[in-house]
């Protein structure tokens, strides 16, 4: 017999408004039928007279709540006297205290882990708030066992840190919400969905994966939900209505399945600046609020070529080592050795340069496919998009961004690689192919096949992952971007073909130049590299961002 899924409703701060919210429940009931229990996340109890006489009614049983109802403790000090015990109990008919902490777990198996009011910020910590001691008391006990996957909800007084990451941005103050050890639990505990409250702000983020692309085993989906404050005159929603069955009845294929909006989890993003870490015992360290404008970058690079050139912006570039020039606006990184792609470096052939940006410059391909082939590379010595700062991927980007448009305005789409293999900087190289030559599904096929001949299996992933989940720093890979968004990925196991990128492009299916595959094959002299790399930067000029300051 099939298992029916649990109608569960969750509501916001009710700040003692319990009429409210129980009238709005029974015109719900009447309307669609039975709930079989009600979350509340945020603040229960009110501090007002009238707050205090309304739950005097349900107290002595005056008043009896139309459903069994679930609450959280204290958000503030003022609400402290209402919770008799830390380790939750019945406070009237119908209504429970879960308690500080702790994991509840219904007769359909339908598992709640639960963290009552805010992370302390001093110790000992007032009766509000809960320390990295709950928390380690809350997660040890799941992630203890072997059989863990997670946990169906979560509910929790404070908005997780940095919940907004990858996705939708909520109205609230992002500098100053949330906790960064809620952002922890909710990493460790992965619940299905995650209810919270505190910020008077109803916000419904996109679903989030909770395992790494290609690297772990797939997983359920997050789902984070924020309610609003009962009867808030904007009304913003307060109350949300789902149905879930629990997870420990469910076929894992269906629980694991992926809708098209998720994203990645906002969670793992390792933090650059460590001032801020979690001092708790999960030892985890917390994220650092950063802009939320790119964090799909997936720039892409790949072959071992030499020579850059000029460009007609910041001519009196010195390399960041000093000297009479203007002064540097940031120190770029610069590498252990020789290194034959640094801008700074005395091997660089400047010649190849077509344009200098603040963090990348773009230069013409030594020994090209084509005559609008180029790499975009990064001024500091990075070896690859995974280990780029993000101000040094921004700019990538609008190199992507630039090229695409002077490409398409010569009839030309683009097709973006990157060889994260046997080299030491990255190079992410573009190659114009003409709209006429071949449609973006026959590159796409071209590369797919060729991966397959050479027993290489080339996935596709989702538009909007991060390459750094995918890929951390240090792993090998190849990838490629087409013109349409698309991305194919390899991670290299052990032998790569250090040309591959360009033989599939070179061959007959696409631009028709197999003899054109390997670099050293199509070399010129010093005085063709000046000539194309001048006409191609007179070309570029009227789309190279750079010269416009």
């Amino acid at each position: 017999m099939e298992e029916s899924p649990l109608r569960v409703l969750v509501c916001g701060d009710v700040h003692g408004r319990m009429g409210a919210v129980f009238s709005r429940v029974q015109t719900i009931q009447k309307k669609t039928g039975q709930f079989d229990l009600l979350l509340c996340v945020g603040e229960f109890f009110g501090s007002t007279p009238e707050a205090e006489e309304e739950w005097q009614q349900y107290k002595s049983g005056a008043k009896k709540a139309p459903i069994h109802t679930y609450i959280l403790g204290a958000g503030s000090q003022e609400t402290v006297k209402k919770f008799p015990s830390a380790d939750g109990c019945e406070l009237a008919d119908n209504i429970t205290y879960l308690g500080r902490r702790g994991v509840f777990t219904g007769v359909s198996g339908l598992q709640i882990a639960y963290v009552s009011g805010q992370e302390a910020q001093q110790e000992p910590a007032p009766a509000h708030c809960f320390t990295p001691k709950d928390l380690t008391a809350l997660v040890a006990p799941l992630t203890g066992s072997s059989k863990f996957r997670g946990v169906d909800i979560l509910l929790t007084s404070q908005w997780p840190k940095g919940a907004w990451r990858f996705a939708n941005q909520p109205e609230v103050d992002t500098k100053s919400c949330g906790s960064a050890a809620i952002a922890n639990l909710a990493d460790k505990v992965k619940p299905r969905y995650h209810f919270a409250a505190l910020e008077g702000a109803h916000y419904e983020r996109l679903p989030y994966r909770n395992h790494v692309v290609l690297q772990e085993n797939a997983q359920h989906v997050t789902r984070f939900i924020a309610l609003a404050t009962v009867n808030n005159p904007a009304k913003k929603k307060y109350l949300y209505a789902f149905n879930i069955l629990p997870m420990k009845t469910m076929d894992h294929t269906e629980l694991v399945k992926q809708p098209q909006d998720v994203t990645e989890n906002p969670y793992r993003r390792v933090a650059k600046d460590k001032k801020e870490t979690l001092t708790s015992s999960l030892g985890v360290a917390a994220a650092e609020e950063e802009p939320s404008t790119q964090f799909f970058f997936d720039l892409s690079s790949g072959q071992n070529r030499g020579g850059r050139g000029r460009g007609r912006k910041r001519p009196d570039w010195d390399g960041g080592r000093g000297g009479s020039g203007p002064k540097q606006p940031r120190r770029h990184p610069l590498p252990p050795g020789t290194c034959w792609f640094c801008l700074a470096s005395p091997q660089v052939e400047k010649h190849l340069v077509v344009s200098i940006g603040t963090h990348c410059y773009l230069a013409l391909a030594k020994g090209g496919l084509t005559s609008g082939h180029v790499l975009v590379l990064p001024i500091g010595h990075y070896q690859s998009v995974v280990d780029l700062a993000s101000e040094v991927l921004a700019e990538m980007d609008k190199y992507k961004a630039a090229l695409r448009s002077f490409y398409k305005s010569r009839g030309e789409r683009c097709v973006l690689f990157e060889r994260n293999y046997r080299s030491q900087h990255l190079q992410l190289q573009v190659v114009p192919v003409p709209l006429d030559r071949c449609a973006t599904e026959d590159i796409k096929e071209a590369f797919m096949v060729q991966a397959q001949e050479q027993q290489m299996e080339l996935m596709e992933i989702p538009q909007h992952s991060d390459l750094k989940q995918i890929a951390p720093p240090g792993t090998p890979y190849f990838y490629v971007e087409l013109d349409s968004g698309e991305k194919l990925f390899y991670r290299i196991q052990k032998h790569f073909p250090l040309q591959f990128g360009r033989e599939v492009l070179a061959s007959e299916a696409l631009l028709n130049i197999p003899t054109r595959a390997d670099w050293k094959e199509c070399k010129q002299s010093r005085e063709e590299e000046e000539a194309a790399c001048a006409q191609l930067r007179d070309q570029f000029q009227p789309y190279d961002f750079a010269l416009e300051d």
